[in-house]
């Protein structure tokens, strides 16, 4: 087999699990690739032990749906944000004790952290982008330019810089030393849904509501390429850690590998009965996970960079360019045959002809739940809930003061508390209650949307009535 063939080794399906109840929002590798976190609207933050028939842990903390997951570089902590308007900072043991962080004054789209850990930034829908000290515990800055919902929020490789992506079309870059935005993107047609900085930090990938990928240069802030792939919207991305390729989670049911230094579409894979939510590459790039609408998370070996791209690159240029060159006599007459034409990429379909070779479902353990215990009465909940409300902090968390110039008001201290105690309501009557809650959510946030394209719509017909104005007042008499 030449290196050509074995770099082009399809992805297999290596995992497939299921354990979430709702539709799952982000996944995330350990960085020592034994485990991976996923999140789903069941209020659930679930941790997958890579390992075959390995126990899963399901943490159950938030209030509301949670949409982000990362763990920290050390992978001794995990961070998740959720639409409770927190961000909780979980050590992923048995014990299932949590951080909340409350600043936020609407739903966290986005966690994530620096690449030493020091640095927690959220996004929200209260149109702010938060910076964090994870090892304090304390809210340190807030960047809010963007008029719109912002989506995600991801650190440079240094550190230095951070990318915003929002619901008002534009992605932003700001510097944390100065706290200003240095550059704004604006040639999203639609909602900018994901950004991220490729490994070396020259560049940003966002994903878009229109069906598209863009690839800019922070250093010359222009745009470098433009995918057109999906048929759907894009809801996530993810680099490979060689910076070589982008895999990509779209609406239209598919994940798309992209090959960046050709410019083309490498793979595209189906292996979700529904829309893909989200997507990752493992830290070293062996594998990449994805969850979807269909509940699953599903985790494959990545097998197309099993030979480094400069090799690859050598046999292209070996093949293009023989030595000694080719002769007239080398070249067989062809054989007549009809042109068809083929798909240009390879098609991955993981239900008919990749293999499942973990498709047993994991034993799961719910973290928090007091299994030996007696059942608590209803009074220990608003106990906890009272926590929250009032920001105090416990011993396990002792709060910091802060004195940073330029701050957010609506600063609070990070709470911390055990898991929240179920309340012996019947689980028919807490499923209804929770499903009228999400459908009045659902509500206020198109309520919500309804009245910013109302504000939108009347600031251009201002503009445009300032503008005709503009134009007779300064229109030359005949």
């Amino acid at each position: 087999m030449n290196v050509m063939a074995l770099a082009l080794e399809d992805p297999s399906l290596e995992n497939n699990f299921k354990g979430h109840k709702d539709v799952v929002t982000s996944v995330d590798f350990n960085p020592n690739s034994k485990q991976l976190a996923s999140t789903s609207l069941d209020k659930c933050l679930m941790i997958w032990n890579l390992k075959p028939q390995s126990r899963a842990y399901r943490f159950a903390g938030h209030k509301d749906a949670v949409m982000c997951v990362q763990f920290s570089p050390s992978g001794h902590l995990v961070a998740s944000a959720s639409r409770d308007k927190t961000v909780r900072l979980w050590t992923p043991n048995v014990k299932g004790v949590s951080t909340a962080f409350t600043a936020h004054s609407a739903t966290v789209r986005s966690v994530n952290f620096s690449s030493d850990g020091n640095f927690l930034v959220t996004a929200s829908d209260d149109k702010s982008v938060k910076v964090w000290n994870t090892h304090e515990q304390r809210f340190l800055l807030s960047f809010k330019e963007h008029n719109n919902w912002v989506r995600s929020a991801r650190f440079s490789p240094d550190g230095r810089l951070i990318v915003s992506c929002s619901d008002d079309r534009t992605v932003k870059i700001w510097d944390t030393v100065s706290r200003e935005c240095i550059s704004t993107f604006t040639e999203h047609r639609g909602f900018a849904s994901f950004v991220d900085f490729n490994p070396s930090g020259t560049c940003i990938a966002s994903a878009g509501t229109n069906n598209t990928v863009k690839l800019w240069d922070v250093r010359i802030n222009k745009l470098l390429q433009h995918y057109q792939v999906h048929s759907a919207a894009v809801n996530c991305l993810s680099f490979h850690p060689s910076g070589n390729y982008l895999i990509t989670a779209s609406n239209d049911c598919t994940l798309k590998i992209m090959d960046l230094l050709e410019g083309r579409l490498f793979y595209t894979l189906h292996g979700h009965q529904g829309p893909v939510i989200a997507v990752t590459f493992s830290r070293h790039g062996e594998y990449f996970a994805s969850g979807g609408s269909d509940s699953q998370v599903l985790v494959w070996k990545t097998n197309f960079d099993s030979i480094p791209y400069n090799e690859v690159l050598k046999s292209h240029s070996v093949r293009t360019n023989p030595d000694p060159p080719p002769h007239i006599t080398d070249i067989h007459p062809r054989i007549p045959h009809l042109h068809t034409s083929g798909p240009q990429t390879i098609q991955i379909n993981r239900r008919t002809h990749v293999a499942d070779t973990q498709s047993s479902a994991p034993p799961v353990m719910d973290i928090g739940i007091p299994f030996f215990s007696k059942p608590q009465s209803r009074a220990v909940e608003p106990k906890c809930a009272s926590l929250l409300t009032d920001q105090v902090s416990s011993s396990l968390a002792p709060s910091f003061p802060v004195s940073s110039h330029g701050m957010d008001p609506a600063i609070s201290q990070p709470v911390t508390c055990p898991l929240e105690d179920h309340t012996g309501i019947p689980p028919e009557l807490a499923s209804t209650l929770g499903q009228i809650v999400e459908q009045l959510d659902v509500l206020t946030q198109t309520v919500s949307i309804l009245e910013q394209r109302l504000t939108l719509t009347e600031d251009k017909l201002q503009e445009c009535l300032d503008n005709q104005q503009t134009g007779l007042q300064v229109r030359p008499s005949s």
